[in-house]
């Protein structure tokens, strides 16, 4: 049986952009009107702003439109019609998908998923796939812990629908996650950029596998930061001997974003099935001038049970040249996610991006893949401590150059001082899901 099936759509991906456009606010219109008349949260949070789906027939109306925040969903949910609340838009008993936000950031979301909203979650993964070249002769594996946050399920069902043979492994620890790639020649897996380094560590240092003999041809990251950063993306690309691909996307909102094959250094946004537009961080002011950065409010245009309505997904992202090589029209977002707008934060005066810091670390042969930075205060002084570690090759070498490296390119990209920490190797916590390195103690009050 022929199980061949193209995800590459000739009619939505080129689209002329004003088509697309149009596209996009016609289903704007649909998703608002729909939770409008079926969400309590959504019908009460319009008609407190003076605002009725029949007023939105531009996209200048969109910016009339109140954005959601993650915090407001947290009150209206754990009541009637239970887990979900005031935002489920149909009957409980057409809910089949319970996941919840992986609560990094405080107590989790509960999102409701009918099966044609797990559809398109799955469509919008089979379409980020093969777009990375993802195809049917792919084994593919995901050494991924599967339960109720969202992580890599969709995935996994999108490998499925495209004709990949999917191996889940979810359930071994992280040899034996190596040891069957070896043994299936698996060509292609799923991970944070932290657990495949650390997946990368372990195979060298435990197992004695250089991780470049697997047959692992591409890799697909998600989950945070970090594949889009040069120096990181580089450093799995020459570990793994393997084309590394980012992918963005949340609980609450679904699979926005993906790098093509082209890797042009950005993000498209699957603009066939989301509206993304980039705000100024200070003034709220729309921005959609090449290299402008800004924060992400997205909506989902396709996803009904628990509508995504101009949420405010607080990543920061630049935005990016107007096409890629690959033909695609969609917007492109240069980098990727950024950063947090939650994590981005003056010190000393000066904004300070986490990822900018892992560029740093990322680039320097000697040092290891795990690194921690707190930011403190002594008195009306902020000070940032940086901990990093040193690699197995590295443990009985000189640390006073690699400290006089590090010092300079830290002063050069972030334009800032720190307190520096090396430390031997497996000093610091690992993570399989995301990683929390970055701790601003000031935010606690401490």
């Amino acid at each position: 049986m022929n199980k061949q099936v193209s995800y590459w759509n000739p009619y939505l991906e080129v689209l002329p952009r004003e088509r697309l456009e149009a596209l996009q606010l016609k289903k704007f219109k649909r998703i608002l009107t729909w939770a409008y008349s079926n969400s309590r949260f959504h019908r009460a949070l319009y008609q407190q702003a003076g605002m009725h789906p029949e007023d939105i027939n531009s996209w200048e109306d969109i910016r009339r439109v109140p954005k959601v925040e993650k915090a407001m969903m947290k009150p209206i949910q754990r009541k009637d019609p239970f887990p979900y609340g005031d935002a489920l838009c149909v009957d409980l008993d057409d809910v089949c998908v319970f996941r919840q936000t992986s609560g990094t950031t405080g107590q989790p979301i509960y999102q409701a998923d009918t099966w044609q909203d797990w559809e398109w979650w799955t469509e919008c993964w089979a379409t980020l796939l093969w777009a990375q070249g993802y195809r049917p002769h792919d084994r593919v594996f995901l050494p991924f812990g599967y339960n109720v946050f969202v992580a890599f399920w969709a995935a996994h069902y999108a490998s499925e629908k495209i004709g990949c043979e999917t191996v889940p492994g979810g359930v071994l620890d992280t040899k034996s996650r190596i040891l069957k790639i070896q043994e299936l020649q698996a060509t292609a897996m799923m991970a944070t950029p932290t657990y495949v380094l650390g997946m990368a560590d372990t195979a060298r240092n435990q197992l004695h596998i250089d991780p470049a003999t697997l047959p692992i041809t591409k890799i697909t990251c998600a989950g945070e930061p970090g594949a889009l950063i040069p120096s990181t993306k580089q450093r799995i690309e020459e570990i793994w001997g393997s084309k590394v691909f980012d992918h963005a996307g949340a609980t609450e909102i679904g699979a926005w974003g993906f790098e093509c094959s082209c890797q042009p250094g950005a993000l498209h946004v699957n603009e066939a099935m989301f509206l993304a537009e980039v705000e100024d961080l200070e003034t709220g002011e729309l921005l959609t001038e090449t290299g402008q950065k800004g924060k992400l409010v997205i909506t989902a245009l396709d996803r009904f049970a628990q509508p995504c309505v101009r949420f405010d997904a607080k990543d920061i992202v630049e935005i990016g040249d107007e096409q890629c090589e690959c033909g695609r029209t969609y917007k492109l977002f240069k980098g990727g996610v950024i950063g947090r707008a939650d994590d981005i934060t003056k010190v000393k005066g000066v904004l300070l991006a986490p990822s900018a810091i892992e560029d740093v670390v990322r680039s320097i042969q000697g040092l290891g893949n795990e690194y921690e930075v707190i930011v403190d205060k002594k008195g009306d002084t902020d000070t940032i401590t940086l901990k990093v570690e040193l690699t197995e090759e590295a443990a009985n070498s000189s640390t006073k150059e690699l400290q006089g490296e590090l010092t300079t390119q830290l002063r050069l990209k972030t334009n800032l001082g720190y307190n520096l920490e090396i430390l031997p190797p497996n000093s610091l916590p690992r993570y399989e899901v995301k990683a929390r390195r970055f701790k601003d103690l000031r935010k606690k009050g401490i």
